[in-house]
């Protein structure tokens, strides 16, 4: 007897390539649409990557005209999730004055930020990048990633070029701080020099070693003050746990704070810390008043 055989229809093989598991879990179309991005899929993967050459400004590093190709791109990066209908996370380029307008978007619209830093050295104009991450479903994760990046182009038609100043009058060169008002805003005893003023609220990490670090060694959150109670300049360095990140960002971005870098400063420490460095403008007790909403929000642990 012969035995027969089966051919499966061109058309069934069609459907059965489209119906592959990064067309069933990620709506690439929808994303693309609502970003307002073109992506490629990475099939091995499951991935769906979307990217943005900065091409609006030209960019010199060592007084070289920088391609995009180079490193100048910014991308997101789709995938399905466990817990969330999808998972993203990105990096996205951004100059001096777009930090912070993009940060609170992105933050705003639900995405965690990650890290905060340059890539370059002797770049002209300024350029740092942003990481983000997020979940949820595509819907949300692409309309933030468009409101992250319809920020940056909002800086961006306001004036062509990046600025280097932040909005704000500029603190006077002589220093009169009033180191008992903060000092009691702040519930500690701080340094005063100079007319300026500092306080240092200390953390403890064990390292590999088995050593505890703690504030002398630089585990610690501080803030200085210059300028006078009516018109002062705040900046510092936030210690934060990884699960304090975010909440302390919206905190801080909340009062008009500007977030100038997130990175780490040690490794391989317990807990792990991450670090965000900050400068605000305005009248000196109210930075120390979101200075302390944003304290509050640390574990009490040390």
């Amino acid at each position: 007897m012969k035995r027969s055989t089966f051919r499966i229809p061109a058309i069934v093989l069609a459907v059965a390539a489209l119906a592959s598991p990064l067309h069933a879990a990620l709506d690439t179309a929808k994303i693309e649409s609502i970003s307002g991005l073109k992506g490629t899929a990475n099939e091995a993967e499951g991935t769906f990557k979307l990217t943005s050459p900065r091409t609006d400004v030209k960019i010199s590093v060592d007084g070289w005209a920088m391609s995009p190709f180079m490193g100048l791109t910014t991308w997101v990066a789709f995938k399905e999730g466990v817990k969330s209908e999808a998972m993203c996370a990105g990096d996205i380029v951004v100059f001096e004055d777009e930090v912070n307008p993009v940060m609170s978007a992105a933050l705003d619209a639900g995405l965690s930020v990650t890290a905060l830093h340059n890539h370059f050295f002797d770049d002209e104009p300024k350029v740092y990048f942003m990481h983000i991450g997020g979940e949820g479903t595509l819907d949300a994760l692409a309309g933030a990633v468009k409101s992250a990046l319809s920020a940056q182009k909002q800086v961006r038609s306001v004036s062509a070029q990046p600025q280097r100043t932040f909005n704000g009058a500029s603190a006077p060169a002589k220093n009169e701080i009033t180191a008992a008002t903060l000092d009691a805003l702040l519930e500690t005893k701080g340094t005063a020099k100079d007319g300026m003023y500092k306080a240092v609220f200390g953390r403890i990490a064990k390292m590999p070693c088995g050593c505890e670090m703690g504030k002398e060694m630089g585990v610690n959150t501080w803030a200085a003050f210059a300028g006078t109670d009516d018109n002062a300049v705040m900046c510092g360095d936030f210690c934060v746990r990884e699960s304090e990140l975010q909440s302390v960002l919206k905190c801080l971005r909340g009062e008009a704070i500007n977030i100038v870098a997130i990175h780490s400063h040690m490794s391989g420490e317990e807990p792990r810390y991450l670090f965000l460095h900050y400068w605000g403008k305005g009248e000196a007790a109210k930075l120390g008043g979101s200075l302390k909403k944003a304290l509050g929000l640390l574990d009490a642990k040390p």
